[in-house]
Parts: structure tokens; C-alpha cells; sequence
């Protein structure tokens, strides 16, 4: 749950500060007397973050397949995909797939329920979906090709390249 709250709290943040940097009128910034866009009510067509993050996603046969473990967008607040958490018992083992929104359709809720959504592939299809890779940005190292932040070895000492 309180990974859920923190990834939640970090999208939302993610997502305000994209909106509102869209909102800046061009050839102005808010700081120069321009003001940013303000957004004060969400629209019966909109949805946010936080509602699909934990959702059930359902298959080609209405049963769950798996949930929402995260939404990958750009750097412009664009909802690029959905990352779906497959299989695994209470997400160990599990392997994460990402579709477009577009391949989605929201099943609305019946008697107080939540809302899902629909993904026109069976849990197999699924499993035999490509993995979803988390970007992971290089490391940076020394020029003396020790990773940086490890200390140097001095010359003599084991593991050093200089006797």
C-alpha cells in the first residue's frame, strides 16, 4: 500500500509539474509575467494517475490478468503506456509488459465496484509478451576506469593494474 501511495504522490508531481510547464504561454515564462494554466477541476472524460495505478486489467475472457504496476510518459505529460504487472504470487515472480492506452478499453464499474481495463489478449498472449525494460542510465565511471565513487586501489595493492 505505501508503495502504491509514494508512486502515486510521484507520478501526480511528475504529471503537475509537465502540465504546468505546458501551460506557459510561448514566448513568455511565468516568471517574466506569463501565467501558467491552471487546471482547477477534473472533466468527467479525464482521468488521473492514481485510478489506474492498481487497477485490474482483464483479458479477452473477462477474468484478471493482471494490474497496473506503473505509466510510463514522456517528458511532455503524454501517457506513452501502461505497465502491467503478469503473473506471480503477491508480485514475486511477476514480469511487467506496457501497451499504448489506445489498446485498453475502460470497463466501468457495476454496483459500487471499480473499474478495469480490458486488454484484447489472453493471460498466455501475455505471458508470452516482451518483458518491459525500466531505463536504467549508465554508469558513470572514472577515467582511470574505476567505477565512480569507488576509491582508487593505490599501486601495489591487490586488485590494482599499476606494478
Amino acid at each position: 500500500m505505501l508503495k502504491k501511495l509514494i508512486l502515486s504522490t510521484a507520478l501526480t508531481g511528475a504529471m503537475i509539474g509537465a502540465a504546468l510547464a505546458q501551460g506557459t504561454p510561448t514566448g513568455g515564462s511565468a516568471l517574466s509575467g506569463g501565467m501558467p494554466q491552471q487546471i482547477a477541476q477534473q472533466k468527467p472524460d479525464q482521468f488521473l494517475a492514481t485510478k489506474f495505478t492498481g487497477t485490474d486489467v482483464i483479458g479477452t475472457d473477462d477474468k484478471k490478468i493482471g494490474d497496473v504496476s506503473d505509466i510510463l510518459f514522456d517528458q511532455n505529460g503524454k501517457i506513452e503506456a501502461y505497465v502491467i504487472s503478469v503473473g506471480g504470487l503477491l508480485g514475486v515472480g511477476a514480469k511487467e509488459v506496457a501497451f499504448a492506452p489506445s489498446a485498453f478499453t475502460v470497463v466501468k464499474a457495476q454496483n459500487g465496484g471499480y473499474d478495469k481495463l480490458k486488454l484484447s489478449m489472453s493471460a498466455d498472449q501475455l505471458k508470452s509478451a516482451a518483458n518491459f525494460e525500466r531505463y536504467s542510465p549508465p554508469r558513470a565511471t572514472t577515467g582511470a576506469g574505476s567505477p565512480a565513487g569507488s576509491p582508487a586501489r593505490p599501486a601495489g595493492t591487490p586488485g590494482s593494474t599499476n606494478r
